[in-house]
């Protein structure tokens, strides 16, 4: 079914009733040792909630939204919530662009104009993108799937479909981090005939058969077991059983905003001040996405759905690909495990910047993605 023109509205009553719970949330006292030695600051939530409450203005950026052009798309069976925006120059080249976990569409935001109109952006008409960028089934504003089965494959076969049978867009190219990075790397296994090639911020690969137990191997996969010891506690819990934790965090926006937060904080190369990378507004309007759809229940569910169905790390992918290695991604991996996988174009060793690539560094990630497609188009 063709693309239907929509507008995020939250109704009045959802938002009087967040400021009911949050003026009736119960905080637990804070655990001994370092503030957020144990997860969440419980601090730093109260604080953060109490801006939620009195400060924040969910209407101004419920305005700023809407000022793209957006539409709802059945595909699969799922209503696709997305923005369309041409670009505005000579040849604009299609553009897909994938969120993940725990962000949202609004984490590319800022970047429609420049993407969409570099000339209005200080850059040069001629690096112009068509951007399409869709929520992941179950997120934010779009529909929440009603059936099993919605891996990070059948993801990518979704968003290949709305490029080409429902945008007309016989070619295109992706960019993704997080599991907007999954997506893309399925595209890229599945979908190559569409693309032009793949931009990453969080490539992921295996050790090349026969460099198993090299020093650099050995070493990446010591520091991945580590991080999954430390940190991974979140996708065990979500791709086993994402019910147990989402029925609070559906009752309590305190509850959503500490589960999510705290992910921010560690994620992001901000010394360990959350604020330094994400202001109040910023970190309120995502978890928005969240609360107004009631969709962290359908979201963590890509935890369980990968859990049983992949993704697989070592199927090759043939497209032409540049990778962005920001220094505080979670998991890098070996330069030579991903030039055995990917058609490998193009690698960038950041100066700066985590995980949410997009909000911490923007500029970088721009002047990279355009570099890479300008040798495409």
């Amino acid at each position: 079914m063709p693309p239907r023109p929509y507008r995020i509205e939250v109704l009045d009553p959802v938002l009087a009733d967040l400021h009911r719970r949050l003026d009736t949330t119960r905080f637990p006292e804070p655990l001994p040792g370092a503030p957020w030695a144990h997860g969440a600051d419980v601090t730093y939530v109260r604080e953060l909630c109490a801006h939620w409450r009195h400060k924040y203005d969910w209407r101004v950026h419920e305005a700023a939204l809407n000022r793209w052009p957006q539409f709802l798309c059945e595909v699969d069976g799922v209503d696709l919530h997305f923005w369309h925006v041409r670009g505005q120059g000579p040849a604009p080249v299609p553009l897909l662009l994938s969120h993940g976990w725990p962000g949202s569409i609004y984490e590319f935001h800022h970047l429609i104009g420049p993407l969409t109109n570099p000339a209005g952006h200080g850059g040069d008409a001629a690096d112009a993108f068509d951007v399409v960028i869709p929520a992941l089934p179950g997120f934010g504003f779009g529909g929440k799937p009603r059936d099993e089965g919605w891996s990070p494959k059948r993801i990518a076969a979704a968003f290949d479909q709305l490029m080409t049978r429902e945008l007309g867009y016989a070619r295109y190219g992706a960019q993704g981090g997080d599991w907007g990075s999954h997506i893309t790397m399925e595209l890229g296994v599945n979908h190559a005939p569409h693309l032009l090639g793949i931009h990453l911020n969080m490539a992921m690969a295996t050790p090349p058969e026969g460099q198993e137990d090299t020093e650099e191997s050995r070493a990446a996969l010591k520091a991945g077991a580590e991080w999954e010891k430390a940190e991974a506690a979140y996708k065990h819990q979500q791709g086993t059983k994402p019910m147990s934790v989402a029925l609070g965090q559906a009752d309590s926006p305190a509850g959503l905003a500490a589960w999510i937060v705290e992910k921010f904080r560690r994620w992001s190369d901000c010394d360990g001040d959350v604020e330094r990378v994400f202001t109040k507004d910023w970190l309120l309007t995502n978890l928005m996405f969240y609360w107004a759809p009631n969709s962290i229940a359908s979201a963590a569910n890509i935890y369980f759905e990968a859990n049983r169905r992949g993704p697989d790390l070592s199927s090759p992918v043939r497209v032409p690909t540049a990778v962005a290695n920001f220094p505080k991604e979670l998991r890098p991996m070996p330069r030579s495990w991903l030039e055995a996988r990917f058609d490998l174009r193009r690698y960038t060793k950041m100066p700066r910047g985590g995980h949410f690539a997009a909000v911490e560094a923007p500029e970088l990630l721009l002047e990279d993605v355009r570099a890479f497609f300008r040798t495409l188009r």
